[in-house]
């Protein structure tokens, strides 16, 4: 086996709780994983070294939430929203009807596009959604699709109603054929419930058939307004509740005292307009918490992880520190891996040098493109995001 040292490190991030940071360090990959950390002056011999000249390392980001699988351009309604229109969900309904008279090469193109994008920006692990098909053959296309691209696949069938169906129809249709049909390409189960899509009873009836299905439960929460989403999240044992941007005390104390990721996503506030998640006040209570860019056309169209932590520490009152943590190690929370989103012995080498540096630079300098190499499985992957392959699985 082939071993690589990463030598010359300015700071370390490891992500790992045992020992967070490391200053002046190296890290060895061994067979796609790492092998050793610790200070460069103990690194021990390897095959093969690669000089990262100061810069800081971290692990590879983990987008926990996205939905990469659509057709379409809803700028017109972006453009409304910075005129003083507000934000209401029901845009989706114009990228569903555009995503279903899509062909299969159109949508494949336009998410690889995307997760290329993740991929020069540092995210080596991304979750897809469903969700702009919302019929049993189109939900379906969406996840075979998203499969080709991604292990974290989530069936998404509970986005909105559809206008031409009956909501109890459509919720039984969610949590029976759909199912059936989507299941066997799907990891995960997500309802988006909130006023307009669906409400507390539909939401729990459709999570409770995909975990008898064997999916594992996420779901949007608490995004336009204050509701049950969350705490359903946390009764029924989600592995994140996402968006959590209105939460009464009592939503801050079930994600507390539950094993369920508070997954925050401050590009979707950026592009509405609306008011930030309180990250400060879950942090302080304790909570788990993760950030993703909840990728999509309509409210949140930005595939950069950077971008979010910049978003993160500026408006949410996170640390730069906080901010990196919650998209690497707590997307790999939101997400129940533990092979992905730290660099300590026996995790995949999944790991992005900065040029900077700090990962402090993330935020310290925004919008600035700061990933200088990416490495995945312990593979640098600066030839594939110049000439990227056909299908960049993620």
């Amino acid at each position: 086996m082939t071993t690589t040292l990463i030598d010359r490190v300015g700071l370390l991030y490891t992500g790992d709780p045992e020992r967070e940071e490391i200053a002046d360090a190296a890290l060895v990959v061994e067979d796609g994983l790492v092998a050793w950390t610790g200070p460069a002056s103990q690194a021990p011999d390897a095959d093969r070294r690669v000089d990262a000249e100061g810069r800081a390392v971290i692990p590879g980001f983990v987008d926990s939430h996205a939905h990469l699988v659509f057709a379409g351009d809803r700028t017109a309604e972006f453009q409304a929203r910075m005129s003083g229109e507000p934000y209401t969900g029901g845009g989706i309904r114009t990228t569903v009807a555009a995503t279903r008279r899509a062909g299969d090469a159109e949508l494949v193109a336009r998410a690889r596009r995307l997760v290329r994008e993740m991929l020069t920006q540092g995210t080596t692990t991304v979750e897809i959604k469903s969700g702009y098909g919302l019929s049993v053959e189109h939900e379906r296309r969406s996840l075979e699709i998203a499969s080709r691209l991604t292990s974290e696949t989530t069936f998404l069938g509970a986005h909105v109603v559809p206008d031409d169906m009956d909501a109890d129809d459509y919720v039984r249709l969610v949590a029976g054929d759909m199912l059936t049909a989507c299941a066997p390409h799907a990891k995960w189960v997500d309802v988006f419930c909130e006023r307009g899509a669906f409400d507390g009873d539909q939401t729990r009836e459709i999570l409770t058939a995909g975990l008898k299905a064997g999916l594992g439960a996420r779901v949007h929460a608490n995004q336009l307004t204050e509701g049950p989403g969350v705490r359903i999240a946390c009764e029924l044992g989600a592995a994140s509740a996402d968006h959590c941007t209105h939460l009464t005390d009592a939503d801050v104390e079930a994600l507390a005292s539950s094993g369920t990721v508070a997954t925050l996503l401050p590009g979707a506030e950026f592009s509405t307009r609306s008011p930030y998640p309180d990250a400060r006040r879950l942090i302080d209570a304790g909570v788990s918490v993760a950030l993703a860019t909840d990728c999509n056309p309509g409210s949140s169209y930005t595939s950069s992880m950077p971008f979010c932590v910049a978003l993160a520490v500026r408006e949410m009152r996170m640390t730069p520190l906080e901010a990196v943590r919650a998209a690497t190690r707590g997307g790999a929370r939101a997400l129940r891996r533990t092979d992905v989103g730290w660099l300590r012995p026996g995790a995949r080498a999944d790991l992005v040098v900065l040029d900077a540096p700090s990962y402090a630079h993330l935020a310290y300098r925004p919008g600035v493109p700061l990933v200088h190499q990416v490495f995945r499985g312990g593979l640098l992957l600066e030839e594939d995001i110049q000439n990227p392959p056909p299908v960049v699985v993620l």
